[in-house]
């Protein structure tokens, strides 16, 4: 099985029960690049339908300049959680929104220089 994140093919590796870790091109023994997808079932109770839980976490060991290291993992982990029985539209709708934040220079901005408020 592979996955494919923007041009890059990664491979699954290593499998659970509700999670499965992908090693990217350039994953090595002393090189981080992999992706890791998980997932928890929604648990119901006699008055709530429960709420799906899935996670995607990127880990890709950087080259550092002007640091103490010359090296350090950068990880991007993406929590999502929806209700059961929420409409395939809001969901494409939640995730079309937030992709299109992650990809927009505000998003840039808070990361690069851990600015909130704009």
């Amino acid at each position: 099985m592979s996955l494919t994140v923007n041009a890059s093919t990664y491979t699954a590796d290593s499998f659970g029960t509700s999670a499965v870790g992908y090693n990217g091109p350039a994953h090595t023994v002393s090189v981080k690049d992999d992706v890791r997808l998980s997932r928890t079932a929604p648990k119901p109770t006699t008055t709530f339908s429960g709420v799906g839980r899935t996670s995607a976490k990127l880990t890709r060991t950087l080259t550092l300049t002007g640091a103490l290291t010359t090296t350090w993992d950068a990880i991007l982990d993406i929590q999502v959680t929806v209700p059961v029985g929420a409409s395939g539209a809001n969901i494409d709708s939640l995730l079309n929104d937030m992709g299109a934040f992650l990809a927009s220079a505000s998003f840039k901005t808070h990361v690069k220089n851990q600015q909130i408020s704009f």
